[in-house]
């Protein structure tokens, strides 16, 4: 199986017929694959998916771990200790 991806621009240097492009409402800059399957040469607008889509696809029905929650005392304590460190060797 062979993916070709390919961008229609206004110079025409992809050469798609009309019907094809009103067909898959195609403008300037839109995004083709064109796919090879068994001798079969077929043409299809290029999806994008957000990363939202790629979580769900991935992780369906596993919520996200969560670390648990920190004291404001924890959090200033931790940020001391970075800065100590940091600035240790000066």
């Amino acid at each position: 199986m062979l993916h070709i991806p390919t961008k229609l621009t206004s110079q025409g240097q992809v050469s798609v017929p009309a019907a094809v492009r009103k067909f898959l409402n195609l403008t300037q800059g839109s995004v083709l694959v064109w796919t090879e399957e068994a001798g079969r040469i077929t043409v299809e607008r290029a999806v994008r998916h957000s990363t939202a889509e790629v979580h769900e696809a991935l992780f369906a029905g596993n919520p996200p771990a969560r670390a648990p929650g920190k004291t404001l005392s924890e959090l200033k304590q931790g940020i001391r200790q970075h800065m100590q460190r940091k600035h240790a060797g000066r």
